[in-house]
């Protein structure tokens, strides 16, 4: 697990799986972006966590909250990213 100033990451390279926590904040529902990303919300409906999969493959950015704070913290960890 990785903290940075304003988010958590956490990578396992076992199941091919990023978590980025973006909020310290209660979880109340998520919704699939597709089936390899996924968003995570807050009561407040703001987003708090994104779920990527298969991410050897490289990570697709379209849709994602705060994407270049995402971007930052996948090439730090060798993980490519497509905008």
């Amino acid at each position: 697990m990785v903290w940075t100033m304003t988010a958590q990451f956490e990578h396992s390279e076992t199941a091919d799986a990023v978590y980025i926590r973006l909020r310290d904040l209660p979880y109340a529902y998520g919704e699939d972006i597709d089936h390899e990303r996924r968003i995570d919300y807050a009561e407040d409906g703001k987003p708090m966590g994104i779920e990527l999969l298969d991410v050897s493959g490289g990570v697709d950015l379209r849709d994602l909250p705060e994407a270049d704070t995402v971007a930052r913290l996948l090439t730090e960890h060798a993980i490519k990213v497509f905008a």
